[in-house]
């Protein structure tokens, strides 16, 4: 049996929060968004290869702004001469918007503390963050100092914010993390939140934030959802208290994390775009924001452009967005497999037909549009794995050719086998040709060149002319219609000999001048597979006829 080496030596490393009756477990969803706080450009910029420059900084920021962003964590200004730049000109040229508010990250040090207001001097709005770390790990191993000292540091951050926050001009909130608040002892970590809230004294019209931190994620979401909800209805004067998240996503369940702590009690999440971040990065806001957008709730974030967003994500931060990646990615909302193509294109059908309003697709769980996508572009791509629904939806859609169901079924294998043996992605402008030269108007060997009608009482009668090698042939015959009675000249002509006949046609375009696109599928023999052609022509019946000498002329 195959199994991994060294699995001894790891231990459950986090603490659950004492007994008691947990609700947010009760709740099926969240009915209205949490306040949203980005940290791209602390927590984000610090975890790039190479950071963003001011004039990065200055873009990035005006991007979030459009997004919706109200909280925006800038920086650390005391740790970063560009950082402290940066503060200095978002407050002196008035880039901050009245709604909008900066926020500061610094560690309990005197001296940090110092230039971080010195930094936020002129403020109109402005989020004051600091912290210390409180888990047992560093405790023990970094700091080497008991609960009571580190107790102290809080305490003695807490009032030097107070007291510098006095003497600064400018309006502060003041915020609070237990650093590695999922690796503290829960009952510990409530007490150093509740001794810096003793300090602050906040009240309903001046809340303070109390953030908790998943800085490394080490125990499933739920666990985190029990913390939050600990600390939640145990705080002091919770009424007066901004509970915040800051789910990491080192075993990929920040955005788990982040949804269960909301339903546990927090009100406001701190993350970033796309999950950038230490290590594995932080929550994905996009991600969070566009979950409660699918279940009806407006998340107050604008994502109604995501591909020009990842645009200038990626132009800023040089990182890749992945492929994959939820809502985002270029490839989330394609389908190649042929049931799924068949599904998305008649739930698309079944919503026009029922003039729905809400949506529901199959494969689709929100619709693409909604953030910018594009149906014929993101949705419907074919390859080898594409089946006759995805590539009758193509045609139809992009091109205006509606395949008959058979016809559709033996299209799509051509195309199928096109692209095994090229292997490749076919796009759209490669099927269309490749239908035109395989269907459409085919002229060899036999090519049609003109017809002439008449119809007596119930009889039409119909004389064609064609070539043929280069030389002409004529032959009439009639029938109740004028399509019969061209095949059975074509009979005279040719000798052609068929069981039966399916003919369908259809407006190809709209206006006065719009061409009309016919199909003929002919059946040589009862339960044959049925040979088929289409014509195009301003002229309806010029079409059917066109397409019945290409089915004729496909014949093999």
């Amino acid at each position: 049996m195959v199994s991994m080496k060294n699995s001894e030596k790891y231990e459950k490393n986090y603490f659950v929060p004492p007994v008691m009756e947990y609700s947010w477990h009760k709740k099926n969803s969240i009915e209205s968004p949490p306040l949203w706080c980005s940290v791209d450009l602390r927590d984000g910029n610090q975890a790039l290869i190479t950071p963003m420059s001011l004039s990065d900084k200055i873009e990035f920021f005006k991007l979030l702004v459009s997004i919706g962003f109200k909280d925006i964590e800038i920086g650390f200004p005391a740790a970063f001469e560009t950082e402290y730049v940066f503060c200095r000109k978002l407050i002196e040229e008035n880039l901050i918007p009245s709604d909008v508010r900066i926020q500061v990250l610094t560690q309990a040090r005197e001296h940090i503390i110092d230039k971080t207001f010195a930094a936020l001097e002129g403020a109109k709005n402005a989020v004051v963050h600091v912290y210390n770390s409180t888990s047992k790990v560093q405790r023990d191993m970094v700091f080497r100092k008991s609960q009571k000292e580190i107790l102290e540091i809080a305490s003695l951050g807490a009032k030097m914010l107070a007291e510098k926050a006095a003497k600064t001009k400018g309006n502060f909130t003041f915020e609070y993390s237990p650093e590695s608040f999922s690796n503290t002892e829960p009952e510990y970590a409530l007490e150093v939140i509740n001794e810096v809230l003793s300090v602050w004294k906040p009240t309903k019209k001046n809340p303070s934030i109390i953030n908790l931190p998943d800085t490394v994620q080490l125990s499933m979401p739920h666990v985190y959802a029990n913390q939050v909800e600990y600390i939640s209805r145990n705080i002091n004067n919770r009424e007066s208290v901004i509970l915040s998240l800051h789910p990491h996503n080192d075993r990929g369940c920040s955005v788990a994390a982040a949804e269960l702590g909301v339903l546990a009690g927090g009100d406001r999440v701190e993350g970033t775009l796309f999950g950038n971040g230490e290590r594995t990065g932080n929550v994905d806001l996009m991600i969070l924001a566009l979950n409660l957008y699918m279940h009806g709730v407006d998340p107050k974030l604008d994502f109604s452009s995501v591909p020009k967003l990842v645009e200038a994500y990626e132009k800023v931060t040089d990182l890749p967005v992945h492929p994959r990646h939820p809502y985002a990615g270029q490839l989330v909302f394609t389908a190649f497999s042929g049931s799924h193509q068949d599904a998305i294109a008649k739930g698309f059908s079944w919503r026009k037909e029922k003039k729905s309003k809400t949506w529901a697709v199959p494969y689709l769980p929100i619709d693409p549009v909604d953030i910018g996508k594009n149906y014929d572009k993101d949705v419907i791509r074919i390859n080898a794995q594409s089946g006759k629904g995805g590539i009758g939806y193509l045609l139809e859609n992009n091109y205006g050719y509606n395949l008959p169901k058979e016809m559709r079924e033996e299209f799509s294998y051509f195309v199928k086998s096109v692209s095994d043996k090229e292997h490749r992605e076919l796009d759209g402008i490669r099927i269309l040709a490749l239908f035109k030269d395989e269907y459409v108007n085919i002229k060899d060997p036999i090519q049609f060149v003109e017809y002439t009608s008449s119809k007596k009482g119930e009889v039409v009668s119909a004389n064609i002319v064609l070539k043929k090698n280069g030389k002409l042939l004529e032959a009439s015959g009639e029938s109740n219609g004028v399509l019969d009675a061209v095949a059975i000249a074509l009979d005279k002509a040719l000798g052609l000999k068929y069981n039966d006949m399916a003919y369908f046609k259809h407006a190809l375009e709209s206006g006065s001048k719009a061409r009309a696109a016919a199909y003929v599928g002919i059946e040589y023999k009862k339960g044959s597979k049925k040979v088929w052609g289409c014509g195009v022509d301003s002229d309806i019946v010029t079409a059917s006829i066109q397409a019945l000498v290409g089915a004729v002329n496909r014949t093999k």
